[in-house]
């Protein structure tokens, strides 16, 4: 039998389809920081979850933080900026940074790049989902008092959204 270009099956017959090579776990890792940042312990549990080896998995991790495609301190300024903007409070970012393996210092720098104020985030955070009426109603600061506790704002930015004391 010969190759048909016209309809792409040659002497072996088949659907026409290419064979996909595996990829190694330095082309995954790529692929998943393309379509956002992750962190290095992200990274590594994604690709050891999806069964690639552990050893060559950190070695591919590694590899890729040393070219400055994976940037932990890139990934964490990200992280804030987004959660911020999706009216999440500081105790919040905080805790879920810490879940990405960063430590207090990695952590507080990236906080420290947030550009906004947290109590005005809480204020516009409360106006936008309970209108004008929370200072004067009791039962309405109580419950945006607890939204707001929620998302991670400490009491100072609750009191001074709602102007509620969720300390009492």
């Amino acid at each position: 039998m010969h190759d048909d270009p016209t309809t792409g099956e040659g002497a072996g017959g088949g659907s026409g389809r290419r064979r996909t090579r595996e990829q190694t776990p330095e082309q995954r890792a790529l692929g998943l920081l393309a379509r956002r940042e992750h962190s290095r312990k992200e990274l590594n549990r994604k690709l050891t979850s999806r069964g690639l080896d552990a050893v060559e998995v950190q070695a591919a991790v590694d590899r890729l933080a040393g070219e400055g495609w994976q940037d932990d301190t890139r990934f964490a300024e990200s992280l804030v900026r987004s959660r911020a903007a999706g009216g999440h409070g500081p105790i919040r970012i905080r805790a879920e940074l810490a879940t990405h393996g960063l430590d207090r210092e990695a952590i507080a720098r990236a906080m420290d790049t947030f550009e906004g104020d947290w109590a005005e985030t809480a204020r516009d955070l409360v106006r936008r989902r309970f209108g004008p009426a929370v200072p004067d109603d009791l039962a309405l600061q109580r419950k945006a008092a607890d939204f707001l506790i929620r998302r991670g704002f400490d009491a100072a930015c609750v009191r001074a959204a709602t102007r509620f004391d969720p300390d009492d």
